[in-house]
C-alpha cells in the first residue's frame, strides 16, 4: 500500500520537470545536435553530458524555488534585485524566446514540407492549434496533451539505433573531453550549452510548478520528475548526435538544419530512420511551440507583479493570454515572411541563449541562496559550489568562443 501511495503522489506531481526537460529537445535543439554530430562526429558528445548535468542542477533549483515561494523566477528577481534588473532580465528572456519561437514554427514547417504540406498551410494551422489548446483548455487538459506529445521523442532513439553507430566511439565521446579548436566548433559548443540549458525552460519550470500549486511536501517526488525530464533531454539529444555522427559525418555531409539531416539520413540509414527523424521534428516543434509562449506569458506577468494561471478566464488574465497570443503570432509570422533567414534564427538563437544564461543563472543562484526568501530550503554550501561550477562552465564556453572569434 505504501508503494502504491508513493506512486500515486509521483503521478500527481509529474509534469513540470518532464515537460520542461523534453521541450528543450525542440527543433532548434535538434538542429544544433544534428550539426554537432554531422560536423564533429562523436567527438563533442561530452558537451551534452556536462550540459545535462547542469540542467539537472538548475531545473531542480527552479522547481524548488517555484514550490517554496509560489512565484516565478522573474518576479523573484524583481523583488530581490529591483525593478530595473527585473526589467533587464525580462527583456533578455523575451528577445531569446521570440527568436526560439520562430525556430519552433520553422522546424514544424520544414518537417511537414517533406510530406508535401506547404509552410503557408502547416505553420498557420500549428499556430492556431497550439493557441486553441492553451487558450481554451484547462490546466489538466493542457498538461495531458503536452505529455502525450512528448511520447514522439522515442522516434529519435529509434533513428539513432537504426543508424548502426559505433557504440564504443559514442561512449568515449560522452565521457572524454576534447576541446574545440576552431570558431565553428566553439560556436556549436556554445549553442549546445544554450539549447540544452535553455533559459526559457528554467523560467517555465519554476512558474509551472507554482501554477500547479505544488507544496513543500511535493519536493521529493518533484525532484524525481525533474531528474527524469532532464536526463531524457540529454539521452534524446545524444541519440540525435549519434544518428548524424554515424551517417552524415563519415560521408562528409554538411547540413544547415534538422530537415537537412532527415533528408540526408534516407540514403544512408534508410527511409524508416529518415521518417522517424522528421516525425520527431514535428512533435518536438508542437510541444515547444506550446510551451515557449507559456514561458514568456508567465515571465511577463511575474515581472510586473500580475497573478495569472492557465485555469484563469481570459477576462481575468488578459495580459497572460495576450502575451501568449502575441508570441505565437510573432513567431509564426516571421516564418511566413519570404526570404526570412530561418537557419540563422534557428541556430544562432541557441548561442544567444547561452549568453543570456549567465546573468539569469546568477540571479537565480542569488535568490536561491537568500534564506529570507527560501527559508530552510535555501542553497547550502554544497549547492552554492555546484551552481557556481555550472556557471563557470557556461562562462568558459562563451569565453572560448569569443577568444577564437577575436583571434
Amino acid at each position: 500500500m505504501r508503494r502504491r501511495s508513493r506512486l500515486a503522489v509521483l503521478l500527481a506531481v509529474v509534469g513540470p520537470g518532464l515537460l520542461a526537460g523534453l521541450s528543450d529537445d525542440d527543433p532548434a535543439g535538434i538542429t544544433t545536435y544534428s550539426i554537432l554530430g554531422a560536423e564533429h562526429g562523436y567527438e563533442l558528445l561530452w558537451v551534452l553530458t556536462v550540459s545535462t548535468a547542469a540542467l539537472i542542477v538548475f531545473h531542480e533549483l527552479g522547481a524548488r524555488m517555484g514550490i517554496v515561494t509560489g512565484q516565478g523566477l522573474l518576479g523573484l528577481i524583481r523583488e530581490r534585485y529591483g525593478v530595473r534588473w527585473g526589467a533587464t532580465a525580462l527583456l533578455a528572456l523575451v528577445v531569446a524566446n521570440l527568436g526560439t519561437t520562430c525556430a519552433e514554427f520553422a522546424g514544424i514547417g520544414a518537417a511537414l514540407e517533406m510530406a508535401g504540406i506547404p509552410i503557408g498551410v502547416s505553420v498557420p494551422v500549428a499556430a492556431i492549434g497550439v493557441s486553441t489548446l492553451v487558450l481554451r483548455g484547462g490546466f489538466r487538459r493542457v498538461e495531458h496533451v503536452l505529455m502525450a506529445l512528448s511520447a514522439v521523442f522515442v522516434s529519435y532513439v529509434l533513428a539513432g539505433v537504426l543508424s548502426h553507430p559505433d557504440w564504443g566511439a559514442a561512449a568515449r565521446g560522452l565521457v572524454v573531453p576534447s576541446l574545440p579548436t576552431t570558431r565553428d566548433a566553439a560556436l556549436v559548443t556554445v549553442a549546445t550549452v544554450g539549447t540544452t540549458l535553455a533559459p526559457w525552460g528554467i523560467a517555465f519550470l519554476q512558474s509551472y510548478a507554482a501554477d500547479k500549486r505544488l507544496t513543500v511536501r511535493d519536493l521529493r517526488p518533484e525532484r524525481v520528475d525533474v531528474v527524469v525530464g532532464a536526463a531524457l533531454t540529454g539521452i534524446i539529444g545524444a541519440f540525435v548526435v549519434i544518428a548524424c555522427a554515424a551517417t552524415l559525418h563519415p560521408a562528409g555531409r554538411t547540413i544547415d538544419s534538422a530537415r537537412d539531416a532527415a533528408v540526408a539520413l534516407e540514403p544512408l540509414a534508410g527511409g524508416v530512420a529518415a521518417t522517424l527523424f522528421g516525425a520527431g521534428l514535428v512533435g518536438a516543434g508542437l510541444l515547444a511551440a506550446s510551451i515557449l509562449p507559456l514561458s514568456t506569458a508567465y515571465a511577463v506577468c511575474d515581472a510586473v507583479g500580475v497573478e495569472a494561471a492557465i485555469d484563469d478566464r481570459f477576462a481575468d488574465a488578459r495580459l497572460f493570454y495576450g502575451t501568449y497570443g502575441a508570441v505565437v503570432a510573432a513567431g509564426a509570422g516571421v516564418v511566413l515572411v519570404p526570404g526570412a533567414p530561418l537557419i540563422d534564427i534557428l541556430f544562432l538563437t541557441q548561442a544567444l541563449n547561452a549568453v543570456l544564461l549567465l546573468p539569469l543563472l546568477w540571479f537565480m543562484r542569488g535568490v536561491a541562496s537568500d534564506r529570507r526568501t527560501m527559508g530552510e530550503h535555501a542553497l547550502g554550501r554544497t549547492g552554492r559550489v555546484v551552481t557556481l561550477a555550472a556557471l563557470t562552465l557556461v562562462g568558459a564556453c562563451i569565453a572560448l568562443f569569443l577568444g577564437l572569434e577575436l583571434a
